[in-house]
C-alpha cells in the first residue's frame, strides 16, 4: 500500500512545529530567560538552537524521507549490509512510549484546569486555596487516571481518522487557533497597567545577570533549551520527513519549524512576565507556575475567567499537538512492524499507553513513598530523567553519527537528499562541523544531565 503524504507543506510545518511545541516551551523558557540577562539569553540560545538543534532536525527529517518509513525500520532501509544501526530502532521506540508515559497526564492536568476555568471554580479563591486545588488533583488517582485516559483515547482517535484527514486536518486547527491565543494573551498582558516591569524584565538585555549566573550555567541553560524543545533524536520529527514529498530542500522545512517552536517560547514570556509583575506575583518554572501561579494572576485581573479559559485552552492545544504527534509515530511504528491495520494499531495502542502511564499518576498519591532519584522526587521525574538525559541525547549521537560516518548512511547521501528540491541548500562545509564538534556538544549535555541532577 502507498504510503500516504501531507496534503500541503503547511500542515507538515505546522504538525513537525506541534510535535516540537511542548509544555517546556511555557514554564521554562520564559523562567530561564528572565533568570540570566533576558534578550541577552535569547541570543545566546539562538545561537545554540541553529547550530545545535537544527543541524540535527535536518538528519531526523532526511532520513525519515530518503527511507519512506518512521524509526522502526527506517534505518533498516538506509544503513549499510551487516552493520546494526537498525538497534537504534529499540532507543526510538522506547522514547516515544516513555514521553507518553508522562505526558499524557500532564496533558489531563490542562484539560481539567480549563475546564475548571470554564465551570469559575477558582473565583474569588484566595492564594492558599489556588495552591490547595493542585495538591488535590495531584491527591486523587481516580480523577487524574480518569482525565489521563480521555486525553489518550481522544489524540488515538484523531490519529484513528488518518493522517490527512485526523491528523493534519485537526492539528492544523489547533495550531492556529495556538498561534491566535497566544496574540491575544501576549497583548493582554502587554497592555496591563503595571505589566512594563514585567515587560523590561523579560526583554531588555542584562549581561551583569549572566556574569552573576556565571557563563558556564548560561551557556549549559542555552544549550539544554535548544536541544530539548525540540525533542529530538527519537525519530518523532523524522516520522513526518516520511510523509513529504522531495520538491522542498529541508534546511528551509527544519528553519519553519524551528522558528516557530521559538516563537511559541517567546510569546509565553510576553504571556506571563508582565501579568505576573502586574500583580506583583512572583513568577516561578516548572508546573506551580501554571497550576498555581497563573491560575492566582487570572483571580485578580477584570475579566480573569475569560482569560484563565483562553490560557487552559491553548495550553491544551500545546499538549494535544505533541500528543498526536508521538501517537502517529507509535502507530506508524506498529504499522512498519507488523504491517497491522491502522485500527488494531490504535484499539491496541490506547490500552498499552493507558496501562503503562499508570505509575505516573500513582507516583503523585498511592506510590508517593517510591522517590527514585531523592527526596521529593516522583515517578514522572525518573520517566523524564531516562527520556531526556539518555534517550534524546543518546538517539541524537546515532543520527548524528549515521548521516556523516562512512560506516552509516554517509554525509554524501544524507546532503543529496537534504539538498533534494527548492530552498535553502544544508552546506557542503559543515561536514566537519556535524562530524566532529556537533557530536561533542550532545556528549557534554549527556555529560552535564548527570552531573546537575547528582553533583551538587
Amino acid at each position: 500500500m502507498e504510503r500516504e503524504k501531507f496534503s500541503s507543506r503547511l500542515g507538515f510545518i505546522l504538525i513537525s512545529a506541534g510535535c516540537a511545541i511542548g509544555l517546556g516551551n511555557v514554564w521554562r523558557f520564559p523562567y530561564i530567560v528572565g533568570e540570566y540577562g533576558g534578550a541577552a539569553f535569547v541570543l545566546v540560545y539562538l545561537v545554540f538552537l541553529l547550530v545545535l538543534g537544527l543541524p540535527i532536525v535536518i538528519m531526523e527529517f532526511a532520513v525519515g524521507r530518503a527511507s519512506r518509513k518512521s524509526a522502526a525500520l527506517s534505518f533498516d532501509v538506509l544503513e549499510p549490509e551487516g552493520t546494526r544501526w537498525h538497534l537504534n530502532k529499540y532507543v526510538a521506540i522506547a522514547g516515544n512510549y516513555l514521553l507518553m508515559m508522562f505526558y499524557t497526564t500532564v496533558g489531563g492536568w490542562m484539560l481539567l484546569y480549563f475546564f475548571k476555568m470554564l465551570k469559575g471554580d477558582f473565583t474569588g479563591m484566595g492564594t492558599e486555596a489556588v495552591s490547595g486545588v493542585f495538591a488535590a488533583i495531584l491527591g486523587n488517582p481516580a480523577q487524574m487516571g480518569l482525565f489521563m485516559a480521555a486525553v489518550v483515547i481522544l489524540c488515538f482517535g484523531v490519529c484513528a481518522m488518518g493522517l490527512q484527514r485526523g491528523v493534519e486536518r485537526i492539528t492544523k486547527v489547533m495550531m492556529v487557533c495556538l498561534l491566535i491565543l497566544m496574540v491575544v494573551l501576549a497583548v493582554h498582558s502587554i497592555i496591563l497597567e503595571g505589566g512594563a516591569p514585567g515587560l523590561e524584565f523579560y526583554l531588555r538585555p542584562d549581561f551583569s545577570k549572566m556574569w552573576e549566573a556565571g557563563i558556564g550555567d548560561v551557556i549549559f541553560a542555552a544549550l539544554g533549551q535548544s536541544f530539548f524543545t525540540l525533542s529530538i533524536g527519537i525519530g518523532a520529527l523524522a516520522i513526518f520527513g516520511s510523509y513529504i514529498g522531495r520538491e522542498r530542500r529541508l534546511t528551509g522545512e527544519a528553519i519553519s519549524v524551528t522558528l516557530l517552536d521559538t516563537l511559541v517560547a517567546f510569546m509565553s514570556g510576553l504571556i506571563i512576565f508582565p501579568a505576573c509583575f502586574a500583580y506583583d506575583i512572583e513568577p516561578t518554572a516548572g508546573p506551580s507556575l501554571i497550576f498555581i501561579t497563573l491560575p492566582n494572576v487570572f483571580n485578580h485581573m477584570a475579566g480573569g475567567r475569560i482569560w484563565g479559559i483562553l490560557f487552559f485552552m491553548f495550553m491544551s492545544f500545546a499538549a494535544f499537538s505533541t500528543i498526536i504527534a508521538v501517537f502517529q509515530n507509535i502507530i506508524a511504528f506498529a504499522v512498519d512492524l507488523t504491517g497491522c491495520s491502522l485500527r488494531k494499531a490504535v484499539v491496541y495502542n490506547i490500552i498499552a499507553v493507558i496501562l503503562l502511564s499508570i505509575p505516573c499518576v500513582l507516583g503523585f498519591n498511592l506510590w508517593s513513598g517510591f522517590m527514585p532519584l531523592g527526596a521529593g522526587s516522583t515517578v514522572m521525574d525518573l520517566e523524564d530523567f531516562i527520556l531526556s538525559n539518555n534517550l534524546l541525547p543518546i538517539g541524537s549521537m546515532v543520527y548524528l553519527l549515521f548521516c556523516t560516518s562512512r560506516y552509516g548512511w554517509g554525509f554524501q547521501r544524507f546532503l543529496a537528499e537534504a539538498n533534494e528540491g527548492e530552498g535553502i541548500r544544508f552546506p557542503r562545509w559543515a561536514r566537519i562541523y556535524v562530524s566532529y564538534v556537533l557530536p561533542v556538544f550532545v556528549l557534554l549535555i549527556f555529560m552535564q544531565g548527570y552531573v546537575a541532577k547528582f553533583i551538587k
